[in-house]
């Protein structure tokens, strides 16, 4: 047995989980709750509730199908947090747990090879879960609208979405800027600045710089989204003159992002990265000591 496994033995997937959801909200990212900020209406200790109650729930749930885990998760965290802590999260990881489970691997092709199982029921369970949740700023749409019945193919739903959702969007890809993009940031990140955590926020900013996050879309517009994804993209070049000035950087887009409330939380972005974190325990990409 190899040094990565020795770490997780007897550990559970549940177990695993509920540690990327931890890593994720204790990180400094820019914009988003961690453990020295808080919005006036979720804290740090919402976030890290839920991660428990995820992770249990996903335990519990080891022979429910896709959409059954989704909605057993989002109800296990109703009862625990007053607010959105972990949808986007939740559809991420409660796939790549299904690829764990049934494929026995995790990569881009276990989880094609799940998404290609989801039935009707998964979809009724998934928007359902959706409706429970009740995610702020979705709108509504022509086509597979949250409020209408729910499709009879998941990935349909999806497909429609994925040019406004970059999570919809990992449904029609296999995840891939999970295992290609999130995932090698966060270790290049983590190699850079010798520290777990800073490497999170190295690979939060560049998923921003990458794509307009989602959510900062749905509540504030694209030419919003787009802006931030121009700061960030700063805030990257700024590296070239050292870890001091990318850290000074990240603090003034964190500053710009929480200026209007909290309504240019790059959410989604975060809902990525508890993925490539989640992928990143579970393949031995990621192994303790973490703040080292």
């Amino acid at each position: 047995m190899s040094g990565h496994e020795l770490w997780k033995d007897g550990m559970s997937i549940g177990r695993l989980v509920e540690l990327a959801c931890l890593l994720e909200v204790t990180a400094s990212k820019p914009g988003n709750v961690h453990r020295g900020a808080d919005f006036e209406d979720v804290t740090f200790l919402d976030f890290v509730a839920s991660a428990v109650a995820m992770g249990q729930a996903i335990d519990k749930c080891e022979t429910m199908g896709y959409g059954e885990m989704v909605l057993a998760v989002a109800s296990s965290t109703v009862k625990i947090a007053d607010s959105n802590t972990n949808l986007g999260i939740n559809l991420l990881v409660s796939l790549l747990v299904q690829a764990c489970r049934i494929e026995g691997r995790l990569n881009v092709e276990s989880v094609k090879s799940c998404l290609g199982k989801l039935d009707e029921q998964d979809s009724k369970s998934v928007f359902a879960a959706i409706g429970l949740m009740n995610p702020s700023g979705m709108g509504s749409v022509e086509e597979h609208d949250l409020n209408a019945t729910p499709p009879a193919c998941l990935i349909e739903a999806m497909d429609a979405a994925k040019d406004r959702d970059r999570i919809a969007t990992q449904f029609t890809n296999g995840f891939s800027d999970v295992f290609e993009k999130v995932l090698p940031w966060i270790v290049e990140g983590r190699n850079k600045f010798g520290d777990l955590t800073q490497g999170i926020v190295w690979a939060h900013v560049r998923m921003m710089a990458e794509y307009p996050d989602s959510l900062i879309a749905r509540k504030c517009g694209l030419a919003v989204a787009e802006q931030s994804q121009s700061m960030a993209g700063k805030v990257i070049d700024a590296m070239a003159d050292g870890p001091e000035a990318f850290f000074s950087a990240v603090a003034s887009l964190d500053f710009w992002l929480r200026s209007d409330g909290h309504r240019r939380n790059p959410g989604t972005t975060a809902d990525m990265i508890a993925a490539g974190l989640f992928v990143g325990l579970y393949n031995g990409d990621i192994t303790p000591p973490f703040a080292r």
